[in-house]
């Protein structure tokens, strides 16, 4: 039967970007000495924790003191051609840090990685950080501190179904299906939406990305659940849109594991090659977290979603234990000859023997050196390998089958530097905001080790302003319509020439 609750603000998603946002509205509440009531909402049952955030090894771009690479606002600008908003990359890498050791504050404990032999492109020190026991035990913690309040409800196996607004456009609530198969309507003046992109919904994948994205295996089982649901809804209450929604991050992974997220990170140091065995993409192109996503849109795009790694003993002798191949839960196929590990990955001998002899011979003699884009490199192979071309000569060699899995889409709805959703004309809607994955901000390619904190940092900051609103007078608590960081003025980042000529004059 139908009914209705109250509440201050209700949450849609319990991943990274949802906890956050839910734990950081009571905490401030608390620590305001204000009453705050939380929904937090969740498609899946309780204990599966659904969307992304509790399978990701959770790679995290900060250095030993838990600051975020400067650098990677000058990527995000590259890479995007300066599509990216860029003052909302700056406001995470101011902020990135602080929700990292907001996690350390609450129990989480942080894996500091020295990497001695991938050539990282981050401005960290050759160092990146991951939590202990992955995304889950960042959700994992989360959940405790969550719990312990009596303001907060959670209502798994509830499905978001539609935004509730007033006649002014106000959001005044949630409208959700839950198990009695029933509409009910979860009124509250704040609805954050954190559940995540259209992994799991073909007919968005399919009119947003296009053709054979059926194809695409989903890197974690709780994808599934991220239906599009948050765009849907805000899309039908007038939100504007950002980052390129016919762009996907992409990974590949062992055709072999039997756990989620197993990806296969080294293909710079070896050779990939299709069920042909020939080889489709320059290994060695850029740096392996910068091309990682591109061979693996390849792989999906041209390659029938199939690929095969092979390298050779001593890469593997430099990688032992390395979350460089060590992500699977399955050992590398091995043979002491070329034609053997062929058999061994399904392949013809002969044909994976000539393209590894036609590699060997075709490359420079320039030392062979992973702290660098070394130049060693391939002359007349198609495609030829521009950095990293050693050798695959020294017995046994080893091979990984690989294929493509989708880890999450781009295009998503556009807010403000304090996850206030914006209408297509960038004015904030009234109580609605959003964070992590279901917010557009990628074009083209995905910097990588950025996803998780931009889900976690957005999330908080929407929590603590909700919590800092929460009392003020309707109409004051969020600002200006038009937040300043969005106002047109000289700073902007905006080419001029886009400009009209009065809008100029006045800026």
């Amino acid at each position: 039967m139908a009914s209705s609750q109250e509440y201050d603000m209700v949450v849609v998603g319990s991943g990274f970007a949802g906890s956050m946002a839910t734990i950081n509205f009571l905490e401030e509440c608390k620590k305001q000495n204000k009453k705050g009531r939380v929904a937090l909402v969740e498609v899946g049952q309780d204990g599966e924790r659904c969307g992304a955030s509790r399978w990701t090894m959770a790679y995290l771009r900060l250095d030993k003191n838990l600051d975020f690479d400067e650098d990677w606002v000058h990527e995000m600008k590259d890479v995007s051609n300066g599509l990216a908003d860029e003052q909302y990359c700056l406001k995470l890498q101011k902020e990135a840090g602080t929700t990292a050791r907001y996690l350390e504050d609450h129990g989480v404990k942080f894996v500091h990685h020295d990497e001695p032999n991938v050539l990282l492109e981050f401005k960290t020190g050759q160092h990146f950080v991951f939590p202990e026991g992955g995304g889950k035990a960042i959700i994992s913690k989360l959940f405790e501190q969550i719990r312990g309040y009596d303001d907060c409800e959670i209502h798994f196996e509830t499905e978001a179904i539609r935004l509730m607004t007033d006649d002014a456009g106000a959001i005044r609530g949630l409208k959700v299906r839950k198990g009695d198969g029933y509409l009910h309507d979860l009124l509250a003046p704040n609805v954050v939406l954190a559940c995540g992109g259209f992994e799991g919904n073909q007919e968005m994948l399919a009119r947003y990305v296009g053709r054979n994205t059926h194809a695409l295996p989903l890197i974690a089982p709780g994808l599934k659940y991220n239906r599009g649901a948050g765009l849907r809804m805000a899309l039908e209450v007038g939100a504007g849109t950002a980052g390129s929604f016919d762009g996907m991050h992409c990974e590949l992974v062992d055709t072999r594991a039997t756990k989620p997220d197993a990806v296969m990170w080294g293909h710079n140091y070896g050779i990939v090659v299709n069920k042909d065995s020939q080889r489709f993409y320059d290994e060695g192109k850029r740096h392996l977290f910068a091309t990682f996503e591109m061979i693996a849109l390849e792989c999906w795009r041209d390659q029938n979603q199939s690929c095969f790694f092979v390298t050779d003993h001593d890469i593997m002798t430099r990688f032992k234990g390395s979350w460089v191949y060590d992500t699977t839960d399955q050992p590398p196929e091995k043979s002491d000859t070329i034609e053997g590990l062929a058999e061994r990955m399904g392949l013809d001998p002969k044909k994976l023997k000539k393209t590894v002899d036609d590699y060997n011979a075709a490359i420079n003699e320039r030392e062979f050196d992973l702290m660098k884009l070394d130049g060693k490199a391939t002359t007349g192979l198609k495609p030829n390998k521009t950095n990293w071309a050693n050798p695959i000569v020294k017995a046994p060699f080893y091979g990984y089958p690989m294929t493509s899995h989708l880890t999450f889409t781009y295009g998503g709805v556009k807010t403000d530097l304090n996850a206030r959703v914006l209408s297509t004309n960038d004015v904030p809607i009234p109580g609605l905001w959003a964070a992590g994955e279901m917010t557009g901000l990628f074009y083209n390619e995905y910097p990588p080790a950025t996803s998780c904190l931009r889900s976690m940092t957005f999330g908080r900051l929407a929590g603590l302003e909700i919590a800092g609103n929460l009392g003020k007078p309707q109409g004051t608590a969020s600002g200006p319509a038009i937040p300043s960081e969005r106002r047109i003025d000289k700073n902007m980042r905006m080419d001029d020439a886009a400009l009209p000529a009065e809008v100029k004059a006045s800026a």
